[in-house]
């Protein structure tokens, strides 16, 4: 009954079940929204495929699998590299162990979904009364990523979040109107921030910049973005890597507080 003994269960295992869960769990939420997550869901069933093969004793199959998933290791590289790209970013964010950012990260024990603290109707509002003026504007709101390593490029700000704020800060002859704002919870805590541009071709040549730069910054990190163009008017919801259609503002609102609660 040898080929049986892989149900002995010790300590150990119990933890190597626990780390590899986190680990896929993680993963997970780094690719989901992206096209990545069909590729992410078919490796994860390929690896349970082996493992079970390899259990069981199906050396054959087992062994074709294998050179399978140790060949695709570099294929993962290349189809995974903005993935990659975010997942080091965040560990390299200065407050990524902060109290804050823990518990935002091990939020997943709680089912109960948590109110976001920013106020996204203030948000909206002042997109709406700047689209109204033909003022373009760039605001990126902060998810489960840490942005401090990015608004170290503006101005530091703590200034609490209010639609006339927004306003003032976009107007056509403010200093402070170039650039991005980051908001983090309930408070502008950087602007005219540079952002990274995207270099994606499948952009539509009638978006600036400052769609670019909001495609760009949701390329690195789950930061939501709200952009206004100065010559259409329109408001642009973007989230990885993708605009988010809306038909009104208040079902824009209901999205964007969806997106930050989950």
């Amino acid at each position: 009954m040898e080929q049986f003994n892989f149900l002995e269960f010790q300590i150990t295992d119990f933890l190597d079940i626990v780390l590899v869960a986190l680990l896929l769990f993680y993963v997970y939420r780094l690719v989901k929204g992206s096209v990545a997550i069909n590729i992410f869901i078919g490796l994860v069933i390929v690896w349970l495929f082996w493992n079970i093969t390899e259990m069981i004793g199906m050396k054959m199959i087992s062994s074709i699998v294998g050179g399978f998933m140790q060949v695709g290791f570099i294929v993962l590289v290349v189809v995974f590299q903005q993935e990659i790209r975010k997942f080091l970013l965040v560990l390299g964010s200065t407050n990524f162990a902060s109290k804050r950012n823990l518990v935002k990260y091990f939020k997943f024990f709680k089912q109960t979904e948590q109110e976001s603290r920013t106020d996204i109707s203030a948000l909206v509002l002042a997109c709406t009364r700047l689209a109204q003026k033909r003022n373009g504007a760039l605001i990126v709101i902060e998810n489960n990523n840490s942005l401090d390593f990015i608004k170290n490029s503006g101005d530091l700000m703590n200034i609490e979040v209010t639609a006339e704020i927004i306003e003032s800060i976009f107007y056509k002859n403010s200093p402070l109107h170039d650039g991005a704002i980051i908001v983090q919870d309930n408070v502008i805590t950087a602007t005219r921030v540079i952002l990274p541009v995207s270099n994606e071709r499948k952009i539509p040549l009638r978006f600036g910049l400052r769609h670019r730069a909001a495609i760009g910054i949701s390329e690195s990190t789950d930061a939501l973005c709200l952009v206004v163009s100065e010559e259409s008017g329109e408001i642009s919801y973007i989230k990885n890597k993708e605009f988010v259609p809306y038909s009104t503002k208040e079902e824009l609102t209901e999205k964007i507080e969806a997106d930050l609660t989950l």
